[in-house]
């Protein structure tokens, strides 16, 4: 019994961090591992004082836990209620990467509607979970081609308004509301389709691709960052290192991420 007792315990603590990787709260985690490691370090050293501090702030951090993973908890509910824990012990065993084919696919759509200057917010999932969002769309599960996210997009579309969200190579939904960035990093004309593509990237972790209609210009989001790409053959080559995980040191890529201010977007 205490061998199924630490093996129930293992399976749960599993599963939450599963469901937390990728998302803000992951984030939040490794903060708490910086306070706890600090704590201890305070009171090894003598640093009373600093000790002292750390100790009472202990004392608040249940209740600043609850307001800071609010979303996350009702999230974890939710997925609880429709008996998601359990299913798949291994889910990102049964997850296939996306193809080169599919960068392609999204690389030419994604120009074609730039030299069109035909507005476009396309989600690109990672390792963050992005049902929440998925949820308040509408589901297409039609597989990623050109044609079809120019089809989206297209003006007299009613999916046109939103976001298109990829796993994979499934364009799983269309028309998804996403949450809005109120950085202070992101100039003040940027309007709201490129604050979303930052707002979704700074809760989860995701690529957001933004064509605006009004400039024909290609913008990439991530980790909260945005940047104007110079043509489509840099979107490719981004997609194939931080989407797919192919062809580049992804940390090397990291460093050419920067918060774009200036210029109009839309």
């Amino acid at each position: 019994m205490d061998a199924l007792d630490i093996l129930l315990v293992s399976y749960l603590v599993y599963r939450l961090l599963a469901m937390i990787r990728g998302t803000r709260a992951w984030r939040i985690l490794g903060g708490i591992v910086v306070f706890i490691l600090a704590l201890y370090a305070s009171n090894a050293l003598r640093l009373n004082t600093l000790h002292w501090v750390l100790d009472k702030a202990t004392l608040l951090a249940p209740v600043a836990l609850v307001i800071l993973l609010l979303p996350e908890l009702r999230q974890a509910l939710e997925t609880v209620g429709r008996i998601g824990l359990w299913p798949q012990v291994l889910p990102a065993l049964n997850e296939a990467p996306a193809e080169a084919q599919t960068v392609e696919e999204i690389v030419a759509a994604v120009s074609e509607m730039a030299s069109a200057r035909v507005g476009a917010l396309i989600v690109l999932e990672r390792t963050g979970n992005l049902n929440e969002i998925i949820a308040n769309g509408v589901p297409l599960d039609a597989k990623v081609t050109a044609p079809a996210l120019g089809a989206i997009f297209f003006p007299g579309n009613p999916l046109h308004d939103g976001a298109a969200v990829i796993r994979g190579d499934r364009i799983v939904a269309a028309a998804c509301r996403l949450p809005l960035s109120e950085s202070s990093r992101l100039d003040s004309n940027l309007h709201m389709r490129h604050r979303a593509a930052v707002g979704v990237t700074e809760a989860l972790d995701c690529l957001s691709i933004v064509v605006s209609e009004e400039r024909g210009t290609i913008s990439l989001a991530a980790d909260g960052r945005l940047r104007r790409l110079g043509s489509h053959l840099e979107l490719r080559e981004i997609l194939n290192t931080q989407f797919r995980g192919v062809g580049g040191s992804r940390a090397k890529e990291d460093r050419g991420w920067i918060s774009w201010k200036g210029g109009r977007g839309r």
